[in-house]
């Protein structure tokens, strides 16, 4: 009887133990056109899909509210306020948040400027226009400092992405237009630097 016990003890995993489990072998799944991740036990397939960016082109008059970050990738280098998209959470709900986080401002979204599609990085990027409400703004922790810029004080050459362009000069093409068409990535360019 104490030996059935003993080796009952010896079959359960201790917290040294590692068990595999889960979604752990590359597979083509029936129906698929690609290599995935999935269970040998319970079949689950894991889906391994593009993050979501969100963020915003921020206004106050004639300038533009941008964020020198403080964290990595482009430490230093300015950007608008954006960053990825959580979960349960909505594109607009989500740009809005994160000009709070960047910029410490209080925006209105007024239509999606661009949506831009980044396959080194796997990533879609939602881009809105929006008018700070109040004119205060700060700096958060994801951020060394926030400014305005005049178009023409813009630092053109030190800019953290290849999308923050993008988004400044899609933002300037439609200006204050009421109604516009949303851009994407400009002609032969991916978002590489």
């Amino acid at each position: 009887m104490n030996g059935d016990r003993d080796s009952q003890k010896q079959a359960q995993p201790t917290r040294t133990m590692r068990r595999e489990v889960g979604p752990r072998v590359p597979r083509v799944p029936a129906g698929d056109n690609r290599e995935r991740l999935v269970c040998p036990e319970c079949s689950f397939i894991e889906y391994a899909n593009p993050k979501v960016v969100v963020g915003a082109v921020v206004r106050w008059d004639d300038r533009i509210v941008l964020c020198r970050r403080a964290i990595p990738p482009r430490r230093g280098f300015w950007t608008i306020p954006a960053g990825y998209l959580e979960l349960n959470e909505t594109a607009p709900a989500g740009a809005l948040r994160e000009v709070w986080e960047e910029a410490e401002a209080r925006v209105e979204l007024d239509g999606l400027i661009a949506v831009y599609n980044i396959p080194r990085l796997s990533q879609v990027q939602l881009i809105f226009r929006a008018r700070l409400l109040d004119g205060k703004f700060g700096a958060g922790p994801e951020s060394e400092a926030t400014e305005l810029f005049a178009w023409g004080d813009i630092p053109w050459n030190e800019l953290a992405f290849p999308s923050t362009r993008w988004a400044l000069n899609h933002y300037r093409e439609i200006g204050e237009a009421a109604g516009f068409a949303t851009r994407t990535n400009p002609a032969g360019e991916t978002g590489d630097y």
